[in-house]
């Protein structure tokens, strides 16, 4: 049996929520190879390719400071764990989420399109689309729809939904990133035995308050 360790220091501390920030945004960075016939999955297919590998990442990274440091005692390691597991959890519902969205554009293509949906082989700028595509974008959405089998209106609508959930993947892998990044700056730069443990809400790390103020009703 390993004796107990000291407690970490406040620079492994800042150090295991920075490298999780660096984690959570290259996220954002990841590629996946698309084939034409799926171009329209191409906006999540790299975050969506990614998020799980970040996430066990994240996952034996937490397991490997609980280890270090079985129950942190000091308010610099609570503080740290606060964050870290805030993060985690949001990034881990936020996969989800991504996951669902593309479960929905999948099935959304695998059910027959009906007739009052499908777009004439020829779409006109001022047609279906809500949109006022260039005589060039509107070739190129002929061009991709016809290698993934689909209208164009219909593509130019997963395409859509695509783009929306990678919109929402991309804001909260920011959010978290930024979050850490803050949280890590406040561990390091304030003394140990001063960190957290106060009153008030704003002694709470960055991703704590801001999933309380996601959780609080509108007003």
């Amino acid at each position: 049996m390993t004796a107990n360790r000291a407690p970490l220091a406040r620079a492994e501390l800042a150090g295991l929520l920075t490298d999780a920030a660096q984690s959570v945004s290259g996220i954002l960075t990841a590629e996946y190879p698309t084939a034409a016939s799926r171009s329209y999955l191409h906006p999540v297919l790299g975050a969506l390719s990614a998020g799980p590998r970040v996430i066990c990442e994240l996952n034996d990274r937490l397991e490997g400071f609980v280890a270090e440091e079985p129950i942190p005692t000091t308010p610099a390691g609570l503080f740290t764990l606060a964050s870290y597991a805030s993060a985690l959890g949001w990034l881990t519902e936020s996969l989800a989420e991504l996951t669902t969205s593309v479960d929905q554009i999948c099935t959304r293509i695998g059910i027959p399109t009906e007739p009052a949906f499908v777009a004439p082989a020829s779409v006109e700028q001022d047609s279906e689309f809500d949109f006022a595509f260039s005589a060039l974008e509107l070739a190129a959405i002929r061009t991709a729809a016809e290698a993934a089998g689909l209208a164009p209106g219909d593509y130019v609508e997963v395409l859509s939904e695509s783009l929306l959930a990678a919109s929402r993947i991309t804001d909260a892998c920011m959010e978290i990133s930024s979050g850490l990044l803050e949280d890590a700056a406040y561990v390091l730069g304030e003394a140990t035995d001063s960190v957290w443990i106060g009153d008030g809400p704003d002694s709470l790390p960055t991703l704590v308050r801001s999933l309380l103020a996601r959780m609080e009703p509108a007003g």
